[in-house]
């Protein structure tokens, strides 16, 4: 392996990961392409990958085809609410179960963990019942058919709770301490204290948050009808019909969802293996 090495003007992994990039990338690369093909190029098979003339016209189509700036709307709200929520009671949460010691806080946190271990799908139905009824008996904002309805049950995560109170443990108590000693509150200590030196672990959690949110489908297929409530990846399937799809408008309507998602990450990737790394994920 040295000897090899010692040849290569790079790295030996790259003969392995350059490989792995083009197959991960391909599908992007196949949803690109036929984002700027014609219809009659993009149900040809084999696929179509040079298309003859870039139809750059399927974008103002698709976005004219279905009610898309509506949609976007509705997912950038949901998405920066959920952000939000989240970054503030997880933070809560968080900071709590690392620092404060109060009876059967071991026991909490460990059914907190527990509901990591269960699928969407056996909650979904009690989850429905639930928003349901708060709609009706006590604000008909986060009601079924809402935009409410898709913001209130992921407000806060176990997982963000576990990857903030995991950060949180690595912070030294020094500083906290030397706060509480010139008579600042809990609350004042997390605000100027913990906060700041926790942005890596927020960044990397808003990220995961927004990202989630905003790729969300089975939770707002079952709790909105309605075409104006509906988020992206709701409003994109309106694109496929029962006999026939609208591949190009369906694609074109793809890429246009996936920008916001690729700025996120860009903006965060920095921080993703800071806040891992000192958020110790396998420690306890």
């Amino acid at each position: 392996m040295t000897a090899i090495r010692s040849r290569l003007p790079f790295s030996p992994w790259h003969l392995v990961l350059i490989p792995a990039t083009l197959v991960l990338i391909f599908p992007f690369i196949w949803l690109l392409v036929t984002s700027l093909e014609t219809p009659a190029e993009a149900l040809r098979f084999p696929p179509v990958l040079t298309p003859h003339v870039l139809r750059f016209a399927n974008y103002p189509d698709a976005l004219h085809g279905a009610p898309f700036v509506r949609f976007f709307f509705n997912s950038v709200v949901v998405a920066a609410v959920t952000v939000v929520s989240n970054l503030v009671l997880c933070s809560l949460a968080g900071y709590a179960f690392a620092r404060f010691r109060f009876l059967g806080r071991g026991v909490l946190f460990a059914v907190i963990m527990a509901t990591l271990m269960v699928p969407f799908q056996v909650t979904m139905i009690p989850q429905f019942i639930i928003t349901k009824w708060l709609g009706v008996h006590v604000l008909a904002a986060v009601g079924i058919n809402h935009i409410g309805a898709l913001i209130l049950p992921n407000a806060a995560t176990a997982f963000g709770i576990f990857f903030l109170r995991q950060f949180f443990r690595t912070l030294p108590l020094e500083y906290e301490e030397s706060a509480r000693v010139d008579g600042a509150s809990r609350l004042t200590v997390l605000i100027r204290i913990v906060l700041p030196l926790a942005i890596p672990a927020l960044s990397t959690l808003a990220a995961l948050t927004f990202l989630d949110s905003w790729n969300n489908f089975l939770w707002p297929l079952i709790a909105v009808t309605s075409t104006s409530q509906m988020t992206l990846p709701l409003g994109l399937a309106t694109f496929q019909g029962s006999h026939s799809t609208q591949w190009t408008l369906l694609m074109a309507g793809n890429v246009m969802s996936l920008a916001p998602m690729l700025l996120i990450f860009f903006l965060a990737q920095r921080h993703f293996v800071r806040s891992v790394a000192a958020t110790g994920l396998a420690g306890t």
